[in-house]
């Protein structure tokens, strides 16, 4: 008998495309979190590989800051066209006009906290009892201990000691009402793993993850993106850089790094020699040791 062997990439894309059908399977109204970014870009690839030629037994819902990067936006609704699936847009600055959050003050000021009231009331407002998401264990040591089905309560929050066992790849995903799953189809990919996959699959992103010239701004070590989102003073020194980002988020919250890896292979051979965790990158998960937990507990993706 001939013997049926899988790489590693063919291995993790058939435990994610089974996680994709267990939620398909096991819930009544999932959605698919899309924030425009690498990992959720893969998240949709392999949903087309788990569905077609059927349409996604579940809409893209992207949580807006409105502070988000123009290349994002155009992509987003390229792909959008591209597939013809559902996108449902939750906005933040809806929240604030509503009066559910109140925008930060100061110079580091940023809306990315304030999405999870949108995230909640967008998943109240639509019935929603599973999330899908792009999130990693590699990336922060708050998600390295989150199961991939991570159950949150009536609130949204979760609770590390609810996390339920999977043993032998068995995910039970019953919850009472009002609850509700944040699922991680690629909870086992390290970033290295994701940029394997999209030059293998050939997918395309966005083209701030490539580098480019840009005006950014020191701020607390980091290089930020020159925009007016950002509450610029004179202290603030304006200087053109090549750069690239590892990491897509709200742009006052999201750095970039120094590089000139403009091609896959180059930004694959940066990653392999880098020390530093994308989540380095990312001004808000330096708030406090504890920040990406503490926003999980509060109902964060």
């Amino acid at each position: 008998m001939s013997k049926y062997n899988l790489d590693y990439l063919d291995e993790l894309e058939a435990e994610a495309i089974h996680i994709l059908r267990e939620v398909a399977g096991q819930f009544e109204k999932p959605a698919l979190l899309f924030s425009g970014g690498k990992d959720s870009i893969t998240l949709v690839r392999l949903a087309e590989k788990a569905f077609r030629p059927g349409k996604f037994p579940f809409p893209l819902v992207h949580i807006d800051t409105g502070h988000n990067f123009e290349e994002t936006i155009t992509y987003r609704d390229k792909m959008i066209e591209r597939i013809g699936e559902k996108l449902i847009v939750g906005s933040v600055q809806d929240s604030i006009d509503q009066g559910k959050v109140v925008e930060q003050k100061g110079k580091n000021a940023s809306r990315n906290s304030l999405q999870t009231v949108t995230l909640l009331d967008t998943i109240a407002a639509h019935g929603f009892d599973a999330c899908i998401g792009g999130a990693r264990r590699d990336e922060e040591k708050a998600r390295a201990k989150e199961r991939i089905f991570s159950v949150r309560d009536e609130f949204g929050q979760w609770d590390p000691k609810r996390q339920r066992p999977e043993l032998w790849n068995i995910y039970n995903g019953k919850i009472h009402k009002g609850e509700n799953v944040r699922v991680f189809p690629i909870s086992n990919w390290t970033e290295l793993d994701v940029w394997n996959y999209i030059r293998r699959e050939n997918i395309e992103l966005p083209s701030i993850y490539f580098a480019h010239e840009r005006d950014v701004i020191t701020r607390n070590g980091q290089l930020m993106a020159a925009s007016p989102f950002l509450n610029m003073d004179e202290e603030d020194i304006v200087e053109h850089k090549k750069v690239r980002f590892r990491t897509v988020g709200d742009m006052s919250c999201t750095a970039a790094v120094e590089s000139d890896a403009d091609q896959l292979d180059d930004i694959i051979a940066e990653i392999s020699a880098s020390k530093i965790s994308e989540r380095g990158a990312r001004m808000d998960d330096k708030v406090s040791e504890a920040a990406m937990e503490d926003r999980k507990k509060g109902g964060y993706f």
